[in-house]
């Protein structure tokens, strides 16, 4: 799985970081869904959650999501390229003056595979118990549960959140090894679940083809949202310009026997906005 090239402008950034940790989730996300469905021979549901709950008035049963296969196949599939990597970094003699590039590249290594394992910490630290009720009339006599992922749209809003508190990290060579600990000695070390850069992001508001960012003059943008599309925060404070245009649209359909729909062309006058 190759999600950027050395050569890439977001190494090392919080974006890269949201990118391998969105990733690997997915990786786990889909196998484990197949896995509850029956569409792959090699695994089915969690088989080691079952049984009654002492002193709970419930018993597992159903399908749960076997998470663990998700994120063991995550790991094989996602991690391989950069296990390799690391491998070779690991087998190499240095000569004089390789040690800063050896540690900036082992370190880039290191934060992706931990930003891997951040997205599959995030499907696993936020299963959720899902139950039905059995009994005369609808009364819960005896309730079976299962263990469920969120959804995929849970997932990437909660790594959303990890990419707003990303930490920022540096390799320390401790012994033979390079660690990641974190820039700013005074925070606590980043725990598996959080998401970490070494590198700061170029400014996205500006045009800078040497950082990879192609500024956001001359971008629509919707006047009224206050979200990342709005006109204030996508243009930067800059301000925008608006123009009309005229669009011709299908209107007026009608269904005629037997068995087409029939439509008339309307002009419908809109209004673009575009960042200055």
């Amino acid at each position: 799985m190759h999600l950027c090239t050395s050569s890439c402008a977001y190494v090392g950034t919080r974006e890269m970081a949201f990118v391998h940790a969105i990733s690997a989730a997915g990786v786990a996300h889909a196998v484990t869904r197949a896995c509850a469905s029956g569409s792959l021979t090699t695994c089915g549901c969690d088989a080691n959650i079952q049984g009654r709950e002492h002193d709970r008035a419930f018993r597992w049963s159903g399908c749960s999501h076997n998470i663990n296969y998700g994120s063991k196949f995550s790991k094989s599939f996602v991690d391989a390229r950069e296990l390799r990597s690391r491998k070779k970094f690991k087998k190499r003699n240095l000569d004089n003056g390789e040690e800063d590039d050896h540690r900036r590249r082992t370190s880039i290594i290191l934060m992706n595979l931990h930003n891997n394992e951040a997205g599959r910490q995030v499907i696993q630290k936020n299963m959720k118990k899902e139950c039905k009720c059995h009994g005369v009339s609808g009364s819960c006599e005896l309730k079976t549960c299962w263990r469920v992922m969120p959804t995929f749209r849970q997932v990437g809003e909660l790594l959303r959140d990890k990419y707003d508190g990303a930490v920022e990290v540096r390799g320390e060579p401790v012994g033979n090894e390079i660690l990641l600990v974190p820039r700013n000695q005074q925070f606590k070390p980043q725990a598996r679940e959080d998401l970490v850069y070494i590198k700061r992001s170029p400014d996205f508001c500006e045009l800078d083809l040497k950082k990879g960012s192609l500024g956001t003059r001359g971008r629509s943008c919707n006047k009224g949202s206050r979200g990342i599309d709005g006109c204030d925060l996508l243009c930067c404070n800059r301000g925008y310009k608006t123009r009309r245009h005229k669009i011709a649209e299908r209107c007026n359909c009608k269904f005629w026997w037997c068995c087409q729909v029939k439509c008339q062309t309307c002009e419908r006058e809109i209004e673009i906005h575009t960042c200055l």
